[in-house]
């Protein structure tokens, strides 16, 4: 018997008249799944009918999903949403009950009612849709479908997740609603090839940023104070938590050729949104991403993220210094597959922009050019910087010894540095761009080499690297000489042993320190054999310097304690005993016209050091000799010790020019007293005198000059010849216009006869250029041939004949070596 809701529908449906009974069987069927009063819900024995039907004749399934799609569409278009919720619930349980062949066409109907429901502007129903859609989403289907589509879907699910509804809680279900119908949608189609790729571009530019907008509004909300009953719904999961699960499901799922499509939508949306500059959401999002994504992907990320600083390279220093930011948060994460391939590429893009921005500080504009209309703040310039230099650091941190090395080289290798390779910038701005670009290399190099760990220091510290870095310690800049001997400390010290070293003082018993001493390796000696003498050098010319502060000699103590902990052996400990008692005829003699506070605290440098080695030799005589000294400047001199010169108020005396001869280490004494250990006692008593180089001479420093002059002077003083040499002409200014006037002339002189010599050749005659030519020939034969002379019969020694052993005459012939050669033949 047909029931009155069924003729009503029947007659409401107009397909077979008035006569129910002549409809066919699955319109009647699915009319009676449908109760008189919708409240009642889903006539289930009749659903099971419903469904038993369909199983049976899978082929009807097309035709029940077209009717139930009729009635709904109906039924929402008079508001009968009671009958609207009975179909949904209908069509989801045929949608998990058959899995045939058949329910691609099915799936259309259903998919069609879905979009009619989301169309609807009722919250209700699109949340009901977005219900059905998220099952069906996680049904698997036996058969591909080549022509479905999910660009509406796409497009809906995202505006729902932008929703703006008066009510909060209603935005917040509809906001949930389209969270969950993006991760549907991407369930449904990131691992079938034949559906619509939802990797392009025009699909994740309107997911990835539906997503980052929730969790950014989450941002927004858990800044303000919550109540406690916003407390308690927290515990409920909420759009934020939703968005970062399904976020993490979306880049979890990423293969390699579609990391770079997920990842722009996301620096557009920060961009869009200005979240660079607060910087803690930007850090948040890629924190996300770089664990989400699979291990080996991740240099791509950090890829896109220098390309993208590259192109806000004109950008406000805030912007760049939170992608910088996001980067070195990034890059820890990552760790060893970080950086990639290409290795130094990334280390150029940082230091490529570190310059950039010195240029932004200098010249105040974004381009030269152009009068920018943006004001250059410099201390957000200074942030920028000190932001690049942290990351590059991040960075290097993640990399194995060997590439690290190269990355250090390549970083000094960008140092500019007045040499015969490296021009640098003339003028004031280019001296000012110089110092700057200087000092932040330095600075990254710095931050490099902290906490670099190499057993060989002769892979650590190649000749090219160490060459270019100690010319960096002759420049007269304060700061670039402080870092550079920050950074050789931080090669040496392998132990950890730096911090017991921070403050320099004379202490009684180093046994306190807890020092970490091993024995000096074969590649440690092999090292120190090669470079000892260019780092003493420095050491030597680093601690004349007038500029010098409590931080220089705080890091002089330090390298120098270092050296003797981590590299040293019995030649290298009488080589830097030498240096300090150098360092202390500097002061004593003071040629360099220091003031009193560098002469005081080159003494008490000296005193500190002593005090160290004298125990770590554990020579006891040694150690007497110094706490001898010690105790008499403690009673006569106490401004010669550190305790009294390294406190940030110093204790000194207006004049250093009385000191009585016992305040001083004496050379004498300490060579005796090591000699008789077993030391090198005529090395000992031989002063340290540094050696000249071409780096000196390129450096173009006053110290450079004076070094060879005290250098020449030492030499002219144990010179048998000294009396018969003239004494020095006195150099005042006229004598210097003179020559200077003099050597103008004769560069005239010599252009003057370079031109008739080459217009003789040009227009003389033949005869009389080989007549010239043939005297001079005639000229250097006869000198040649009394080279010849010389060589092939020496002069007879001075004593006459030797008798050999056999009582035959023998001439004593005179070394090659030896022999005065004519001027003409000397090299």
């Amino acid at each position: 018997m047909i029931q009155p809701g069924q003729m009503d529908a029947a007659s409401k449906s107009g397909v077979c008249g008035c006569c129910g009974a002549l409809r066919p069987r699955y319109k009647r069927l699915v009319d009676n799944i449908f109760p008189e009063d919708p409240e009642d819900g889903l006539v289930k024995t009749n659903m099971e009918k419903l469904t038993f039907y369909a199983l049976s004749a899978p082929e009807k399934l097309d035709r029940i999903g077209a009717y139930l799609s009729e009635r709904l569409i109906r039924d929402v278009g008079r508001h009968r949403y009671g009958y609207v919720c009975i179909a949904m619930e209908a069509l989801d349980q045929l949608l998990m009950a058959c899995h045939c062949q058949s329910i691609n066409l099915f799936v259309e109907s259903f998919l069609k009612m879905v979009a009619k429901l989301l169309e609807s502007e009722k919250p209700n129903l699109q949340i009901l849709g977005t219900n059905s859609f998220v099952k069906f989403a996680n049904i698997e289907e036996d058969t591909p479908s080549y022509h479905r589509s999910y660009d509406f879907f796409v497009s809906r699910f995202s505006e729902m997740c932008h929703s703006s509804h008066d009510e909060l809680e209603i935005r917040t279900k509809i906001r949930m609603s389209g969270i969950k119908g993006l991760q549907g949608v991407v369930r449904k189609t990131v691992n079938d090839e034949l559906q619509a790729n939802i990797w392009d571009p025009q699909h994740m530019d309107k997911i990835v940023p539906s997503l980052l907008f929730n969790l950014q509004h989450a941002e927004e909300a858990e800044s303000r104070s919550p109540s406690p009953l916003q407390a308690a719904e927290k515990e409920k999961e909420s759009p934020t938590e939703l968005a970062e699960r399904c976020l993490r499901e979306l880049l979890g799922r990423a293969a390699y050729g579609n990391i770079k499509n997920a990842i722009k939508p996301v620096l557009i949306h920060l961009d869009n949104h200005s979240l660079w500059e607060p910087k803690t959401f930007a850090i948040r999002c890629f924190k996300i991403i770089m664990y989400s994504i699979q291990p080996q992907h991740s240099h791509l990320v950090i890829q896109q993220l220098l390309g993208h600083l590259d192109a806000n390279s004109k950008s406000a220093a805030t912007v760049r210094a939170g992608i910088v930011e996001v980067l070195s948060e990034a890059a820890v994460i990552a760790a060893s597959g970080s950086v990639g391939p290409t290795v130094l590429e990334v280390f150029n893009t940082l230091l490529r922009q570190l310059r950039l921005s010195i240029d932004y500080e200098l010249t105040g504009s974004y381009d030269c050019a152009i009068v920018s209309t943006k004001i250059i703040k410099e201390h957000e310039e200074r942030m920028f910087q000190e932001a690049v230099i942290k990351t590059t650091g991040s960075f290097a941190s993640t990399l194995p010894t060997y590439q690290r090395s190269e990355v250090m080289l390549f970083i000094m290798s960008k140092v500019p540095l007045p040499s015969l390779h490296h021009a640098i910038d003339a003028g004031k701005a280019g001296e000012n761009r110089n110092r700057l670009t200087q000092i932040m290399l330095l600075k990254s190099l710095l931050q490099v080499s902290t906490g670099f760990q190499c057993s060989n220091m002769l892979t650590a510290l190649p000749s090219s690297f160490l060459d270019r870095l100690l010319s960096a310690a002759l420049m007269e800049d304060a700061d670039l000489r402080l870092f550079v001997l920050e950074i050789l400390i931080s090669f040496i010290d392998r132990h950890g042993n730096r911090p017991k070293f921070s403050t320099i003082s004379t202490i009684n018993d180093i046994s306190v320190l807890k020092l970490k001493v091993d024995k000096c390796s074969r590649q440690d000696t092999v090292f120190m054999k090669k470079h000892s003498q260019q780092l003493y050098r420095h050491i030597y010319l680093t601690s004349k310097e007038e500029s010098n502060v409590q931080p220089h000699y705080e890091a002089l103590y330090s390298m120098l304690a270092l050296i003797s902990i981590e590299l040293a052996n019995e030649e290298v400990v009488v080589d830097l005993i030498r240096l300090v008692l150098a360092v202390q005829e500097i002061a004593q003699i003071n040629e360099d016209n220091l003031p009193v506070y560098n002469r005081c605290a080159l003494y008490a440098l000296g005193a500190a050091y002593l005090n160290l080695i004298s125990q770590l030799t554990t020579v006891p005589a040694f150690c007497q000799h110094i706490h001898e000294v010690l105790e008499t400047r403690q009673k006569e001199a106490p401004y010669l010790l550190p305790e009294d010169v390294f406190v940030e108020t110093p204790r000194l005396t207006k004049s250093l020019d009385h000191l009585v001869p016992e305040v001083f280490f004496r050379q004498s004494k300490i060579s005796e007293v090591l000699g008789g250990s077993g030391y090198n006692s005529d090395r000992l008593s031989t002063p340290y005198i540094p050696q000249l180089t071409e780096e000196d001479r390129l450096s173009k420093r006053k110290s450079i000059g004076e070094t060879i002059s005290l250098q020449v002077e030492v030499e002219s003083r144990n010179s048998p010849e000294k009396e018969e040499r003239a004494p020095a002409e006195e150099i005042t200014y006229e004598t210097l216009k003179k020559a200077i006037v003099d050597s103008v002339a004769v560069e005239e002189q010599e252009r003057e006869r370079r031109r008739l010599v080459v217009e003789k050749f040009q227009k003389a005659p033949f005869e009389e250029i080989a007549a010239h030519c043939g005297a001079r020939a005639s000229l250097l034969q006869s000198k040649l041939n009394q080279i010849f002379e010389i060589t092939i019969r020496p002069p007879p020694s001075p004593s006459g004949t030797i008798t050999a052993a056999y009582g035959q005459p023998q001439n004593h012939s005179v070394p090659v070596y030896e022999m005065k050669f004519p001027d003409l033949c000397v090299y």
